[in-house]
């Protein structure tokens, strides 16, 4: 520090931890109301300033060596307490706020120092303008990717690699800020600058290679949909030549019928028309399309499967109550449906194939419970399949399709294998979906704000 009255050493104080609230809010999730959430940042503030004051009154020396360590070691207790990301991303993200305060800290000094004559206030105003910039840079430029970023790094983070960046980054930002070091020379800037590069190379090469390993984890979710959309669509082929071959069928009885009908009419036998188009009405009513549930593109869809697994010898029971005006869009019902429906077919394949002599079935349960979906479906399965948990299923793209659903909207799932009987529960709160609604459409305004602003 340069030094000065208490009173310089207060404004100080407020800028840089003003400067480090407001960059770690602008990439950090609260996990309060903001309201709340900023009387707790003015309340911190006020006692940890004080604190600080009355430590550079009666300890200068100790005070400009560690101020800056105990304020901002307090501030991330803090920090983790408001979050509202889990704690090895809020660690991280405090490591980074951290690298910005280093510059904001060292910048201001050197300026003051190189250019103004140890001036305390041009150390001030560099450190505001300073704290500024990255504000804007952060806010218009990298705020919406760095929150996705967050998003990949919660999923895929490796704890020891990012354990070992953040220790990296810790003590590069330690040598830059020891303050045992106060000759100035330009090996020493030399130092500081090749410090702060090396530290910010190291930031954008996590953040580089974990953007690109989440979004590659999108591009495989998206296969994994594509490839569904691709055997669904089979389905409905099967289904479409299935109805080809039953309106040639049709056509073909038909010129039967009017036969018959024209016979019965021309000879007078009235009793014996009637008795036929008796049987002819009750044999249509034998063919007509099976109505499983209400909704038209469930039923189609149960339909197909069901027809499948029949020609499979595995017996079905559905037990599915879902009506026309269903608050979850048909898609993402689907996504769930197809995919737990064609895995319990396949679980019953495998079983086939290995020899097993048990009976294959699968059981459906799929109703509306108050504000809540539950779905329930159970199939035979082998017997040495092992479940430890949730994540090994990520390779299985039937299952991780299910996943994907379920977890965009908050739903909670089960997957077992309880003696040779797979099954795969559900319940997803459905009053969630309008908020779900709500967030895609922001997130998307932002996209759009982005790419507005980067024609501009």
């Amino acid at each position: 520090m340069l030094g000065g009255t208490v009173w310089i050493a207060l404004i100080r104080f407020v800028i840089s931890l003003g400067g480090v609230i407001l960059l770690f809010s602008r990439i950090s999730k609260s996990r309060f109301e903001p309201k709340k959430t900023l009387l707790c940042y003015i309340g911190f503030s006020i006692m940890i300033i004080i604190a600080a004051c009355t430590w550079y009154v009666f300890a200068w020396d100790s005070c400009v060596r560690m101020v800056a360590f105990v304020m901002y070691l307090c501030f991330s207790l803090l920090a983790i307490y408001i979050s509202g990301d889990r704690i090895f991303l809020t660690v991280y993200k405090l490591a980074f706020i951290f690298y910005l305060m280093a510059v904001f800290l060292i910048v201001g000094i050197e300026i003051s120092i190189l250019f103004f004559d140890r001036n305390a206030w041009a150390d001030i105003v560099a450190r505001i303008v300073l704290i500024v910039i990255m504000t804007l840079f952060i806010e218009r430029k990298i705020k919406i990717s760095l929150l996705n970023f967050s998003d990949y790094v919660e999923s895929e983070l490796d704890r020891f690699s990012a354990a070992v960046m953040i220790i990296s980054l810790l003590f590069g930002i330690g040598f830059i800020l020891n303050p045992n070091v106060k000759e100035q020379t330009p090996y020493r800037l030399f130092q500081i600058s090749m410090n702060f590069f090396l530290t910010a190379a190291l930031q954008l090469l996590v953040y580089r290679l974990y953007l690109h390993i989440g979004k590659e984890k999108e591009y495989q979710k998206e296969n994994q949909l594509i490839q569904m959309n691709h055997r669904l669509l089979e389905r409905n082929m099967e289904l479409l030549e299935e109805a080809a071959v039953d309106g040639r069928r049709i056509r073909h009885n038909m010129r039967y019928h009017n036969a018959v009908i024209t016979e019965y009419a021309l000879k007078g036998q009235t009793e014996e028309l009637l008795q036929y188009l008796r049987q002819y009405k009750q044999e249509l009513e034998e063919n007509a399309p099976q109505i499983i549930c209400d909704n038209t593109t469930l039923n189609h869809l149960l339909l197909i499967y069901t027809r499948w697994a029949k020609r499979e010898n595995i017996e079905v029971e559905l037990d599915v109550e879902i009506g026309t005006d269903f608050p979850v869009p048909g898609i993402n019902l689907v996504t769930i449906l197809a995919n737990a429906y064609e895995n319990a077919i396949y679980g019953c394949i495998e079983v086939k194939m290995c020899g097993d002599l048990r009976k294959c079935f699968i059981s459906l349960m799929m109703k509306k419970k108050g504000n809540k979906l539950v779905i329930c479906c159970k199939n035979t399965c082998r017997f040495e399949t092992e479940l430890k948990s949730k994540s090994d299923f990520s390779g299985n793209i039937s299952v991780s399709g299910i996943v994907k659903a379920v977890e965009e909207y908050g739903g909670e799932y089960d997957f077992k294998n309880d003696n040779g009987i797979f099954i795969f529960r559900l319940i997803m709160n459905l009053s969630q979906d309008n908020n779900q609604k709500d967030n895609v459409a922001l997130r998307d305004k932002e996209k759009n704000t982005e790419i507005e602003t980067k024609g501009v």
